[in-house]
This record gives structure tokens, sequence and C-alpha cells, in this order.
């Protein structure tokens, strides 16, 4: 134990935001640090996640996740090192993804954790292409979208970490064409010169729906939405008959105080028979050992390529968040602990 600090950093949530967050919503606390009661395990985490879903917890209503308590601290994905354990099957030293982010050390029950190889891919990687936000474009695009040989695919929020896979993975398993939106003319260049996008377009560039129409003149078959609104709306317009699209995100109006309109053309969803699907990573678990065979395979080879900003600090936790929310990240936002 004289290893272990007496005590350690944690992220928690003090007040709930009203539209965009603000620092002072959070502080930054210490809490003791405690050797792990049978059954658990002691975590120093190396890495955590931040990630667009975070926002929606922040707020008290009833939805798939429950809220963020206040005054506790937070949590999300995260990968670590045990420093101690009392768990049958996890031995210090090993590494672990787990729930318990947004602090230094996690005290976690050894049944949430998941030990992970830091041979096969970097740490980091399990919070991103090989971990949730990769499985969430593997399901959302193979699985919810019905994806086939052929189709062809618009993403917005293409530049990030699920919609930079989804695009990639589309090309591999053959699209016809492929499409993103993202929100600066450097991630509009990443997408087409190394993710192998067909078109790419800024979207603070003019409307969406035009656009669209000039990136994909044959109209798209499947949509993978991070955003929402006008996006949403501009795919409706461009789909052709029997369009899939996967609703996976509304960044957009995270922050909204308002109740946002519904796309205005949602009558086409008739005459075309178009399906809009919501989708939650957690209900395609059963994907994972395919996801992460077929995945790990398409990264070793240097098909799939990835990209992760990383802010360091536990200290700076807060800023990334919100710089994520704000699209100052390309692909995943990770805060590293590993000064």
């Amino acid at each position: 134990m004289s290893a272990l600090p007496a005590s350690a950093r944690e992220w928690h949530l003090v007040a709930r935001p009203h539209g965009w967050p603000e620092p002072g919503d959070f502080a930054l606390r210490e809490a003791p640090v405690t050797e792990p009661a049978e059954g658990r395990i002691l975590v120093r985490n190396l890495h955590f996640s931040v990630d667009p879903y975070m926002r929606g917890r922040m707020n008290d209503v009833k939805s798939y996740v429950p809220p963020f308590q206040l005054d506790h601290p937070m949590d999300g994905g995260a990968v670590g090192e045990v420093v101690a354990s009392n768990a049958e099957g996890f031995t210090v030293g090993d590494h672990v993804l787990h729930g318990l982010g947004w602090r230094e050390y996690a005290d976690v029950n050894a049944k949430h954790a998941t030990k992970v190889d830091a041979s096969l891919a970097p740490l980091s990687a399990y919070l991103g292409v090989l971990g949730m936000t990769g499985l969430t474009a593997y399901a959302g695009l193979f699985d919810v979208a019905s994806f086939k040989e052929g189709d062809a695919v618009f993403v917005s929020g293409a530049a990030g970490a699920v919609g930079s896979q989804v695009g990639q993975m589309a090309k591999l398993r053959g699209a016809s064409r492929v499409i993103g939106s993202a929100g600066s003319d450097e991630k509009v260049k990443l997408l087409t010169e190394e993710y192998g996008f067909d078109a790419a377009f800024n979207y603070k560039n003019g409307p969406v729906a035009a656009q669209l129409k000039e990136a994909a003149p044959d109209g798209i078959d499947v949509y993978f939405d991070n955003v929402g609104g006008e996006h949403l709306e501009a795919a409706i317009s461009s789909f052709n008959v029997h369009g899939r699209a996967t609703i996976c995100g509304m960044i957009a109006q995270y922050n909204s105080t308002e109740p946002t309109p519904a796309p205005r053309n949602l009558a086409l969803v008739i005459g075309k028979r178009l399906r809009l699907q919501g989708m939650l990573v957690g209900d395609h678990a059963a994907l994972q050992p395919q996801f992460v065979e077929e995945v790990a395979g398409w990264l070793a080879s240097g098909e799939l390529k990835y990209k992760e900003t990383v802010v360091e600090g536990m200290e700076n936790g807060v800023d990334a968040f919100l710089g994520m929310l704000r699209g100052e990240n390309t692909g995943k936002m990770i805060v590293s602990l590993t000064r």
C-alpha cells in the first residue's frame, strides 16, 4: 500500500449546465485512495475518454443512461493499469478497460473490467478505434444501416472518432461512393487525402443540402448521422428509394435550450420508403468479437487509419470535453494521465 497515494483527483459535476457547459459547472476534487474490497481492483487510469453523449448525462432527465449525479465523480471509458487486486483473474500490472474515467485512480468491480493487450494496439486505441467508438461505427453501418456493397454512403461529423471509421469501413466493404461533411477545410482535406472519402465538404461553407447534392449527384443509400438538424434534412432530400439512416448522434442540438425543429421534408420518408433508425452501441455487444477481429486486421494491414487528439493532464479534462463539443478534435478526443 505504501506505493499508493493517500488521495487522488477526480472531476465532479457541481451544477447542471443550461445550454453550453461552463468550466464553473465542474470541480476537480481530491478523494481518498484505498485498497480494493473483495471482487474489486484498483486501477491507475492512463487515459480516459470524453464523448458527446456525456453532455446529455449532465441534464437531470430520464434517458438510456442515468444522469451524472451532482457532487459525485463523473464516469466514462478509461484504460489503465491494475495497481492492487482483490479479484481472481486480475494481477498487478494488467491493463484493463473499464467505465470509471474522469479520475486518476478507479476502484472497479472486476466484473466490469476487461483485460486489453497493449501489444495489439496502443492502449488509447481501446477507447476509440478498437473500443466503443469503433464498435459504434461498425455496428451502426453494417447492422443498423444494413450496408451492402455498392451503396453510396454519407457521413456527418465525418472527421470525428465515429464518422472517420464509418467512411473507411464503407470503402473497405465496397461502397460505390463515400461522402463526408466536416467543420473545417483542414478536416475536409483529411477525409479525402488520408481517409479515402470520394468527396467531402465543409458544412460552414454553404447550405448542406446543396453541397451534398453536388457531392452525391446520384443520391445516397445510407446516411450515418452524428449531427442531426440541417444534415438530416439534407440526407432525406438526397436519399434514393429504400435509403437507410443510422441516427447515432445529434451533436448540433445537444446544447440547445429550446426544442429544435424537425426536418421539414419528413413527408419524403413515405414515397422513398426510407428507414430512419436510432442506435445505442450497448445493444450490439454480441458483435464485439467479430468487430475486434476484423478491425484489428484492418489496422495491422494499414487499410484502416485513425487519429487521436490527446490532451495531457488530469487538470485539463474539462477543457478537453468542451473542446470536443466545439469540434476542436480530429478523431477521438483522449485525456492522457501518463505524465
